[in-house]
């Protein structure tokens, strides 16, 4: 953990190094410019002028102020399941000898697929054991050879085309789930997909002392597992605002929580009212107007010049 924040304090002070550098010297390019609008200093101290260039340069990017929807969620945790209703116990009809078998767990199989072979006790006749559905062997206990007995020998095959999504409802949340929400199903951040809330339990578990929603997923490519643990963001209010804005716009300078405004002159820091916000989105209830240009992301670099005084003479251009 140490060597960590000493590795994130030395890349920060390397940055602004470098950086106030970059910005000092392309400013002081152009000396005759530069003494030109001198006096200019006070009355646009804190106000900055980029080129394109400085800008791709140090990754600061520029957006346009603009509405939308903004949805609040919630995260839950969950698991994924078999669907009872998808998933077989294939077991001998009557105790006997296991003469041959066929398939072995991992394979996929066909419904009326032979399985295995089994010789009776009582009667000394073979008979053939069959899938009973489409699916995949998940799990089995026959081996050639034993005596198999119900229900300590079976196979268990499981259609994994579709897959349920159980997740854990805590009790100050329940309000908020319905069915129909729509719900974006992550496992390990590599992958998602978007289902509804097809099912609310309506009693709490007595352990856990949460209820459980499901979400029913389509699963051909069989990417989700049953057993993995995923995580649930699931979609709770949805409001249109005149100015949404991405949260790594937002500064604070002072105490205020700021965004870096493109005006005549540059980029200059304005202080804004916050509204509702999510995990990546803000509404903007005041300073920062529909169809104004602004830093969307970047504006610690802006920040950090501002801080150490490097444009308190003039303008960079």
């Amino acid at each position: 953990m140490k060597k960590q924040i000493l590795i994130t304090i030395v890349i920060t002070a390397s940055l602004t190094f470098f950086g106030t550098r970059f910005f000092v010297s392309h400013a002081h390019k152009n000396t005759g410019h530069t003494e030109q609008h001198e006096d200019h200093g006070d009355e646009h101290g804190s106000e900055f002028s980029y080129s394109p260039e400085i800008l791709k340069e140090f990754g600061i990017q520029i957006g346009t102020a603009s509405g939308g929807v903004l949805e609040q969620k919630i995260e839950l945790p969950g698991e994924i399941q078999i669907d009872p209703d998808r998933l077989a116990h294939i077991t001998p009809r009557f105790d006997g000898v296991i003469k041959e078998v066929f398939k072995q767990m991992g394979e996929s199989v066909k419904k009326d697929d032979l399985l295995a072979i089994i010789e009776s006790n009582e009667s000394l006749t073979t008979y053939e054991l069959h899938s009973s559905m489409d699916g995949v062997i998940i799990d089995m206990h026959f081996t050639k050879g034993e005596t198999a007995q119900r229900p300590d020998h079976f196979f268990a095959v499981a259609d994994l085309s579709e897959v349920w999504v159980n997740l854990s409802v805590y009790q100050k949340f329940l309000s908020k789930i319905s069915l129909g929400q729509p719900v974006k199903i992550t496992v390990n951040s590599a992958f998602s997909q978007i289902g509804k809330i097809s099912y609310v339990s309506p009693t709490l578990d007595e352990h856990t002392r949460t209820a459980t929603a499901r979400v029913v997923l389509r699963n051909e490519d069989g990417k989700f597992r049953p057993g993995q643990f995923i995580t649930g963001n699931v979609v709770v209010h949805q409001s249109i605002f005149d100015v949404i804005i991405p949260k790594t716009a937002l500064e604070t300078i002072d105490g205020k929580s700021v965004v870096f405004v493109k005006n005549q002159n540059g980029f200059e820091p304005v202080a804004v009212e916050i509204g509702k916000e999510n995990q990546n989105n803000v509404e903007i209830i005041s300073g920062l107007n529909a169809g104004q240009k602004y830093v969307s992301e970047g504006g610690f670099i802006l920040k950090a010049q501002l801080a150490k005084g490097s444009f308190g003479g003039g303008h960079g251009h």
